[in-house]
Parts: structure tokens; C-alpha cells; sequence
């Protein structure tokens, strides 16, 4: 059962919405009112999805939006009645899933849950790949650096100073980039 926080940023009842989320299965784990609360209430009550709906998103909602997709991130799907295309940038860059102009059909929200749901998850793996591509770009730097270092040090050509350090790295069953990271340590506590 898909556990939703709802988060009912209008002067309006959201009561519809919640019966129509039940309906389709889900379990509301609580309703607030408060933009502010949205990060507290999405790691206290472990919700699957938060759903927030908006005259149009604040400021303030888009902000909290921010800090649940980097501190917890979860698919949201924001219900407003702003059609303003400026509103539906700002949120989909604040880390909506899915943005739903007026209200949600009863009959739709399953589909909607499901897009949100896919598109978080496309969006989280694609972080991941990003991150992991960074971190082969930063250990490639090191690197190199390392190569730089012994080329400098040991009057080494480019390939001897990769193959020394290559050896090494097999010879004491470790990664290349520790080894280089070694290389970098020692040589900034020798100077």
C-alpha cells in the first residue's frame, strides 16, 4: 500500500482528493497544512509519496520541495491551479515528479501516482549515473596528477610512470587511484 503524505496548501478542503486516494489504494498517512512541516513529516512518517496541493506554488513550498529532494528524496506530485508555464518549470526544477493542472480525476490517479513514480525513479538513477561519472572524472584527475608527479620526480616517460603505478597497485591488491592517492600524500608531506 503506497503511503502518501498530503499537503494541503490552499484555503480549500482536500477532502475529495483524499477520498480519491484512498480509493485507489493508497494510505494517507497524514494531512498538513504547513509548507514548512513537508521535510519533518516526509522522514518521520516514512511516506512513498507526497502529494501537495496548490493554488499556485510558493515560494515557501518550493523551498521545503528543495530540501525533501536533496535530504529524502520521494516522488511528488503538486495539484495546482497555475498554469503559468514559469510555475511549472520552478517546480518540476525543485523536484517535482509529476504537476497536475486543476484537480486530479479519481479515474486518473493511479496513472498519475504511476508517472510520478517512474519519473522519480528515471530522475534518481540518472543522479547516480551522474554522480558516479563524476567521481571516475575526480579519481581520474588524481591520476594523473600522480603520473605528473613521478614523470617530474623520477625523469619517467607518461606510460612508464602508468605502468609503475599499475604495478604497484597489483602487487599490493589495491585500486590504482589509492595508489596514486598515496603518491600525492607522500609527496605533499616530503615537501
Amino acid at each position: 500500500m503506497l503511503r502518501v503524505l498530503l499537503v494541503n496548501d490552499t484555503n480549500k478542503q482536500v477532502g475529495r482528493l483524499r477520498a480519491a486516494l484512498m480509493q485507489a489504494g493508497c494510505d494517507v498517512v497524514e494531512e498538513v497544512t504547513s509548507a514548512l512541516m513537508i521535510p519533518k513529516k516526509v522522514a518521520d512518517l516514512k511516506a512513498d509519496v507526497v502529494i501537495i496541493d496548490t493554488d499556485s506554488p510558493s515560494r515557501d513550498v518550493l523551498e521545503q520541495i528543495c530540501v525533501v529532494s536533496q535530504d529524502a528524496p520521494k516522488p511528488i506530485v503538486m495539484v495546482s491551479e497555475d498554469t503559468q508555464p514559469a510555475a511549472i518549470k520552478a517546480a518540476i526544477k525543485a523536484g517535482v515528479s509529476a504537476y497536475v493542472v486543476e484537480d486530479i480525476d479519481p479515474q486518473r490517479l493511479s496513472a498519475v501516482l504511476d508517472i510520478a513514480q517512474a519519473r522519480f525513479e528515471q530522475d534518481q538513477a540518472l543522479m547516480q549515473q551522474i554522480r558516479q561519472a563524476e567521481s571516475k572524472l575526480n579519481e581520474r584527475k588524481v591520476v594523473e596528477r600522480a603520473k605528473g608527479l613521478l614523470m617530474q620526480l623520477r625523469n619517467m616517460t607518461e606510460a612508464e610512470a602508468y605502468h609503475a603505478m599499475r604495478k604497484m597497485a597489483m602487487d599490493r591488491n589495491i585500486r590504482i587511484i589509492d595508489v596514486a592517492q598515496k603518491l600525492l600524500s607522500m609527496n605533499d608531506l616530503l615537501t
